[in-house]
C-alpha cells in the first residue's frame, strides 16, 4: 500500500478524517447451455449480481435475466439497461422489489425484451433513493427533485443522479475516468451543491452480464508455503516493456513469462491488484483532459483503488470483448499452474476507490457502495457525517458489518473457485480485524466476528504440510490506532514480516547508527519464533522480504541513501514515500553496492520462513532512487527487457541460491529449529557461533557491538543431502576470521559461496561445492560486509 501523502490526486482528492456479521452467498454452480452456445454464468438463485435464470428467477436458465442487489436503507431501486458501455442513455429501466427479511432487491426480466430493445451485450447499473433523497415521481435525470440533503444523520448518501456499479458485477465496462468514459474529473460522480444534480449515467462504469467460459485453470499446486518462493510483481509491468511479447502488459503477456519464472526458481507469482481499478487514463494523450503521455498527476499504476471486487481489470486484457478479461485471466492462471507455479493476487478490502469526503460542501464521490448503502459498506464516524480512516484514503471499508463482510468472502471465493487463484495477499489487513462498525477502530484477532476469522472459517487456509486450501498473507499494519499487528494475526494467516525487513536492513546499512544485536538478527534468520511461535504458527507464516513494491528496489536499497521522488519522467515525479528507508549507498562504491545486494539476497534465501522477491530484484532493477513509484506507468517502472551485465550476473547468483534453497530442506523447516540434538548424532539442529568458534551465549547475543555471527544446521535431521550447512555473516567493515565448527564425523566443509568481491562472476554460487576449506577448527577469512555458505560432506 502506498503512503497517505499520495492524496494529491486531483481526480479524486481526499481528506484524511481520522488517523488514529453474517451470511455468505453460495459459490458458483455449473450452468446449462444458452442458445448462443455459451454456458450461463450462474451462481445460486439466492446470490447477488446479474444472472441468467428461469422466468421465476429461482433457477438457472436462458429465458430471463435476474438482477439482485443488497441495500438495507434504500427506499427505491431501479436497474438501467444499456446497449453501449458509455456515451448513450439507457434503453430500459426496471424497478426492483425488496425482500424485507434479506434486504435484497430483485427483478426478473425476459431476455426477449432486451433483444427487442436492441441490447446485445447487457450493460447495467442501479439508481437508488433513500431517506436523504426520497423518491418523487417528478424526478428526472439531472434534477434535484426530492433532494433533502447530501448526507443525513444516519449517514445515508443516496443520489439517483449517480448510476451505481453493481458490487457483484463479474466484469466492468470501463473506468470512471478515461477515454471510454469521456471524463477526466470526478465531478460527474460527486455530490455537494455544484455536482449533486449532474447525471453520471452516460459516463459511469457499468456491470456486464456474462456468459461464462469453460476454460480450465489447470492443476493447482498444493505445496506447503514453506517450500514456496514468492515473486511479487505488477502484472502490466511484467511484460509491458517487451515488444517481442504478444499482447505485452496483459494477462496473456504474463502467461508467456511462466516458464522463465520457473527457471529462475519462483514457485508463486503474486500480482499487485488485478481487481478492477481506475487506471485506463494512465499516461494517455488527450488534449481535452490536459493530460499528456508523460504526465503522472492522477495516475494509478499500482492499482490500490478498487472499483469492483469481482471483475478482473479490463485494462490488463488483450481480449477486450465482454467476457474476454475473465477468460484470459483463467488462461493465464493455467499457464502458471502448468509450470507448477501458484498464482496469488493482492487484494484491497480496507478501502475503495470512492475514498472519503473532500472539498467544500461535504463533497463525496459516488460510484457504487456509497450510493447503495453507505453505512453498511463503510465505517462511519459516530455522527454518521464522515468516515473512520485507518488507510490514508479516507474511508475504512466496514469489514465488521454483514454486507461488506459477505462481499469480501463471496469475492474471494469467486477468485478461488472460478478464476483459479491459489492465495491472497491482503493490503493493510489490520482493517479486516476491526471490531467496530461506526465511531471507532479496534483490532482484535480473538473476536470471531471479524473478517479475518470469517475468511479463515470460510476459505480454509492451506495446511502447514501442504494440500488443498488457500494461502492467506496479511500486510499486518494500517495507520493509527492499534493497527500495527506484526506477529498478531490469527492461526492460519501468514504475514509480511516487517520486523524481518527492518532488522536486516538496519544491520546491513545502519551499523553505528541504529543498533542491532546478534540476538535480534538470529531471531529473524531462524523464522521469528518470538513473533509466530506463541500462537501455534510456524516459520512459513513469516513472509520474509528485504523490499516490496512500496519502497526501494533491491538494488536501490544499497545504492540510494535517500529517496529522490521529484525526478522528471519516466522516473517521476511521485509524491509521498517513506523517509526512513534504512538504506545506504555503500559510500558510492559500485563493487560494495553489488556485494551488499548479494548479502541481502543471500540472507533472505537462507532464512527460515517464506522468502518474497519483488519483480526485477534478480537483475538489480533500479527506479533511480524513487521509493514510491505508484503513479509511474512508464518504461522506468516496467521490468527491463534486457538486464545489464551486472544484472545478468546477479540473476545467475539469485537463480543458483534459489536452487540451493530448493535442494536443502534444512533451510525450509516445517517447525522452529531446536537448539538440541534430536536424532542422537551429537549435533544440534541449530547452533549459533561466535567468529572464534565458541558457542554464542546470551552476553554475545545481547551486545550490539558484535557484528559477526555464524550458525550451523544439522542436515541429517531434515533428510538434507548435506550433512550440515554453515553460514557466516560478517556485518563489520573489516575482515574477520571465522573458526569453523565440527562438520560431523568423517566430514569436511566445502564452499558454496563467498559474497566478497574477489569472487564476483557468474560462477560465484557453486552448487557442486567443489572447493574444500577444511574441517573443525579450520579458519576462513571473510571480508568486511561479506557472507559465507558451506556444506559438510
Amino acid at each position: 500500500m502506498y503512503r497517505p501523502a499520495l492524496l494529491s490526486r486531483p481526480a479524486l482528492t481526499l481528506t484524511v478524517t481520522a488517523l488514529l456479521s453474517a451470511c455468505g452467498a453460495p459459490s458458483p454452480a455449473p450452468a446449462p447451455a444458452r442458445p448462443d452456445g455459451l454456458a450461463a454464468q450462474a451462481l445460486s438463485p439466492t446470490s447477488l449480481g446479474a444472472r441468467y435464470t428461469d422466468a421465476a428467477g429461482t433457477a438457472t436458465g436462458t429465458t430471463h435475466l435476474t438482477f439482485r442487489v443488497y441495500s438495507s436503507r434504500a427506499t427505491r431501486l431501479e436497474v438501467n439497461l444499456y446497449a453501449a458501455r458509455s456515451g448513450a442513455d439507457e434503453k430500459l429501466r426496471y424497478t426492483l422489489t425488496k425482500n424485507a427479511s434479506t434486504n435484497v432487491w430483485s427483478v426478473t426480466v425476459p431476455v426477449s425484451s432486451l433483444t427487442g430493445a436492441g441490447i446485445g451485450t447487457v450493460y447495467y447499473g442501479y439508481r437508488a433513493w433513500g431517506p436523504n433523497w426520497p423518491y418523487n415521481a417528478s424526478w428526472s435525470k439531472g434534477s434535484s427533485v426530492g433532494f433533502v440533503s447530501d448526507v443525513d444523520a444516519s449517514g445515508n448518501r443516496f443520489n439517483p443522479n449517480k448510476l451505481l456499479l453493481d458490487p457483484y458485477a463479474l466484469e466492468v465496462s470501463h473506468d470512471p475516468q478515461g477515454p471510454a468514459s469521456g471524463v477526466y474529473s470526478n465531478a460527474v460522480y460527486a455530490t455537494g451543491a455544484a455536482n449533486r444534480a449532474l447525471d453520471s449515467g452516460r459516463a459511469a462504469p457499468k456491470g456486464i452480464v456474462l456468459s461464462s467460459t469453460t476454460a480450465a485453470v489447470g492443476t493447482r499446486p498444493t505445496r506447503s508455503l514453506k517450500d514456496d518462493v514468492v515473486y511479487e510483481v505488477h502484472l502490466r509491468g511484467l511484460t509491458k516493456g517487451d515488444a517481442s511479447v504478444s499482447c505485452a502488459g496483459t494477462y496473456a503477456g504474463a502467461a508467456a513469462r511462466a516458464a522463465s519464472l520457473k527457471a529462475l526458481g519462483v514457485t508463486a507469482v503474486e500480482f499487485l491488484p488485478v481487481q478492477e481499478t481506475d487506471n485506463d487514463a494512465n499516461d494517455v494523450t488527450d488534449a481535452a483532459s490536459g493530460r499528456s503521455a508523460t504526465g503522472t498527476t492522477g495516475d494509478n499504476y499500482w492499482g490500490y483503488m478498487t472499483t469492483n471486487y469481482f471483475a478482473p481489470d479490463r485494462r490488463y486484457a488483450c481480449d477486450q470483448t465482454a467476457g474476454g478479461p475473465t477468460k484470459e485471466f483463467r488462461a493465464m492462471v493455467k499457464a502458471f499452474h502448468d509450470q507448477g507455479i501458484k498464482v496469488f493476487i493482492d487484494v484491497v478490502y480496507n478501502h475503495t476507490a470512492e475514498g472519503g469526503t473532500w472539498g467544500p460542501n461535504d463533497t463525496a464521490t459516488i460510484l457504487s457502495w456509497r450510493g447503495l448503502d453507505n453505512a453498511a459498506y463503510y465505517t462511519l464516524t459516530g455522527d454518521g457525517q464522515n468516515y473512520w480512516d485507518n488507510t490514508g484514503i479516507g474511508a475504512n471499508f466496514n469489514t465488521f458489518g454483514a454486507a461488506a463482510q459477505n462481499l469480501i468472502v463471496d469475492s474471494l471465493k469467486y477468485w478461488r473457485d472460478e478464476l483459479g487463484v491459489d492465495g491472497f495477499r491482503f493490503d493493510l489487513a489490520s482493517v479486516l480485524g476491526n471490531t467496530c462498525t461506526s465511531g471507532c477502530f479496534n483490532y482484535d484477532k480473538m473476536n470471531a466476528g471479524t473478517a479475518l476469522n470469517r475468511i479463515t472459517r470460510d476459505l480454509t487456509p492451506r495446511p502447514v504440510g501442504g494440500g488443498s486450501g488457500v494461502d492467506l498473507i496479511a500486510e499486518p499494519w494500517a495507520i493509527g490506532g492499534n493497527s500495527y499487528q506484526v506477529g498478531n494475526f490469527p492461526s492460519g494467516w501468514s504475514e509480511w514480516n516487517g520486523q524481518y525487513r527492518d532488522t536486516l536492513r538496519r544491520d546491513q546499512n545502519k551499523m553505528g547508527v541504529e543498533p542491532v544485536t546478534p540476538g535480534q538478527l538470529a531471531s529473524r534468520l531462524s523464522g521469528s519464533s518470538d513473533l509466530y511461535g506463541d500462537d501455534g504458527r510456524r516459520p512459513q507464516h513469516s513472509v520474509n522480504f528485504m523490499v516490496a513494491h512500496d519502497g526501494f528496489t533491491h538494488a536501490d536499497l544499497y545504492r540510494c541513501t535517500t529517496k529522490n521522488n521529484t525526478q522528471a519522467w519516466p522516473y517521476g515525479p511521485s509524491d509521498g514515500g517513506e523517509d526512513n528507508n534504512h538504506s545506504w549507498d555503500q559510500g558510492g562504491v559500485a563493487a560494495d553496492q553489488r556485494k551488499a545486494a548479494r548479502n541481502g539476497m543471500a540472507l533472505l534465501l537462507l532464512s527460515a520462513g517464506t522468502p518474497m522477491l519483488t519483480g526485477g530484484d534478480e537483475i538489480l532493477r533500479s527506479v533511480n532512487c524513487n521509493n514510491n513509484p505508484y503513479n509511474l506507468d512508464s518504461s522506468a517502472n516496467w521490468l527491463p527487457v534486457t538486464a545489464s551485465a551486472d544484472g545478468a550476473t546477479f540473476r545467475t547468483f539469485t537463480q543458483n541460491l534459489l536452487a540451493f534453497r530448493a535442494a536443502h530442506p534444512a533451510l525450509r523447516p516445517a517447525n522452529f529449529y531446536a537448539a538440541t540434538d534430536t536424532n542422537g548424532n551429537a549435533m544440534e539442529q541449530l547452533r549459533w557461533f561466535r567468529p572464534d568458534g565458541a558457542v554464542a551465549d546470551s552476553a554475545y547475543f545481547n551486545d550490539a557491538n558484535n557484528h559477526a555471527l555464524a550458525y550451523r544446521l544439522d542436515g541429517t535431521e531434515f533428510a538434507d543431502p548435506a550433512g550440515a550447512i554453515y553460514v557466516a555473516y560478517n556485518g563489520w567493515s573489516g575482515n574477520v576470521n571465522f573458526t569453523l565448527p565440527w562438520p560431523g564425523a568423517g566430514r569436511s566443509w566445502y564452499r558454496v559461496t563467498d559474497t566478497c568481491s574477489w569472487a564476483e562472476g557468474a560462477g560465484q554460487v557453486d552448487l557442486n561445492a567443489a572447493t574444500g576449506v577444511g574441517g573443525e577448527n579450520a579458519t576462513y577469512g571473510l571480508c568486511g560486509r561479506g557472507m559465507l555458505v558451506l556444506v559438510a560432506r
